[in-house]
């Protein structure tokens, strides 16, 4: 029993032992840790790291929208597509690409928003209409698997690769390859076989459906009223024939809005007065007063498809051009430029209409708001282009203070485009003195 005793007591003193030294190892494998924690630190602070070099700049304190706010709106009005540098996303440099978080993008996406009809919620930032009309038919293709778009005779929506084949004048297209365009029918009023019968020109949209495709369509891209092809607005019924038409057949519907939106015609959009709602719509020109931009408003859902592979532009929506964006939309607000491009331009209309009854040599005016079209002719009957008299008396107005351009397939098409600040008293100076060419003719 004693033996017993001793050998437990042994033992009890074995395990102690062992305890301590276990304690005592760990306790100096602290230790050497801690040193060589602290030897590191050292030696970080001892090393010679890069430095920024010295400038004399000071920003001024950030007092803008927080992260998490300027997310929320990238995420409810900008393309899902777009992405950010960085965990913790830098806010305010000043770099021309939306990778970097800043609020002007987001402030104006939101604004343009607010603008548009039906669900059209979500923008893409461009530079130009081009680039903007190119991207929504890259969109429409991808989001309805089809290639076939359909383009309409006479309009022009941009010089790159795609948009140059929905382009329907020769003077616009060069000799590369342009496939996957059907151009229909062009719903002129003026010298259109139908006249201003809308419904009439949409049938040949659906013989084109019926017997160029397979039944099924990417789209269909138009103007509400044709810029470079010499203000020509489409016949009443046209596009919301169209519309139906296209949607049957599986496509969506673009409106090319480059020339014709930003209160220019006394709506904010073209393509409100004749009733519809497009599934996209295009901008640029009139959306930064002149600062590179162009934009493609869209549905959640069609935006979606750019989520499959990485698009993005580096430019596009960089602040400078948004901030010029959001202070156009302020002003055609605050200064009602919408109501006065409709007021100011039927005032034009007018007279220049009554120097239709005046002038043999013009076939038509038309036009909406502060976009109206003069056409010139050298026989009413036959319709035929004064061409040259287009020429000299733009160049006669130009010699007394009055900048107009000229389209049309012909050239012989006044284009009265001019600032929504335009005002009654610029659109008589502007009447009187083609009114006083044409006299000289």
């Amino acid at each position: 029993m004693q033996r017993f005793v001793a050998r437990s007591g042994l033992l009890e003193g074995g395990r102690r032992r062992a305890q301590s030294l276990l304690r005592s190892q760990q306790q100096q494998q602290k230790q050497t840790r801690y040193f060589a924690q602290a030897a590191r630190e050292k030696e970080i602070a001892n090393d010679v790291l890069p430095k920024m070099p010295p400038f004399d700049y000071s920003p001024a304190p950030y007092t803008g929208p927080s992260v998490d706010e300027i997310l929320a709106k990238r995420r409810q009005f900008l393309s899902p597509s777009m992405f950010y540098l960085y965990k913790k996303p830098v806010k305010r440099i000043q770099h021309p690409t939306i990778l970097y978080l800043n609020h002007a993008v987001a402030d104006f996406a939101e604004a343009l928003a607010s603008k548009m009809p039906g669900n059209l919620k979500v923008a893409f930032f461009t530079n130009s209409g081009t680039e903007a009309n190119e991207l929504a038919m890259m969109m429409a293709r991808l989001y309805t698997g089809c290639q076939d778009m359909i383009s309409v005779r006479n309009s022009y929506h941009g010089n790159a690769a795609g948009t140059m084949g929905a382009t329907g004048q020769r003077s616009w297209k060069f000799s590369v390859v342009q496939s996957g365009i059907h151009h229909v029918l062009n719903p002129d009023p003026y010298r259109g076989p139908f006249g201003s019968d809308g419904e009439k020109y949409a049938k040949d949209v659906q013989d084109i459906v019926d017997f160029a495709t397979t039944g099924h369509v990417a789209g269909f891209i138009s103007e509400a009223i044709q810029g470079v092809g010499g203000i020509v607005e489409a016949a009443p019924g046209y596009l919301p024939a169209v519309y139906k038409n296209v949607r049957k057949a599986g496509g969506l519907c673009i409106a090319d809005e480059v020339q014709s939106g930003f209160a220019r015609t006394g709506n904010m959009w073209g393509f409100e007065a004749h009733g519809v709602v497009p599934d996209i719509v295009t901008m640029a020109k009139g959306i930064g007063n002149g600062m590179p931009l162009g934009a493609v408003v869209t549905t959640p859902e069609i935006a979606e498809v750019l989520t499959r592979r990485s698009y993005f532009n580096t430019f596009g929506g960089n602040p400078v051009s948004t901030a010029a964006g959001l202070a156009v939309l302020k002003v055609i607000d605050k200064d009602n430029l919408r109501e006065n491009a409709s007021t100011v331009g039927a005032y034009m209309k007018d007279r220049l209409t009554a120097l239709k009854e005046k002038y043999e040599i013009i076939g038509d005016v038309r036009g909406r708001g502060l976009m109206i079209g003069v056409e010139l002719v050298s026989d009413r009957q036959k319709k035929t282009p004064a061409n040259a008299e287009t020429l000299h008396v733009l160049d006669q107005m130009k010699e007394m203070g009055v900048l107009i351009g000229k389209g049309g397939f012909y050239g012989n098409v006044f284009r009265i485009t001019p600032p929504l600040c335009f005002t009654k008293e610029d659109a008589d100076f502007l009447v009187d003195v083609m009114d006083y060419n044409m006299s000289k003719l």
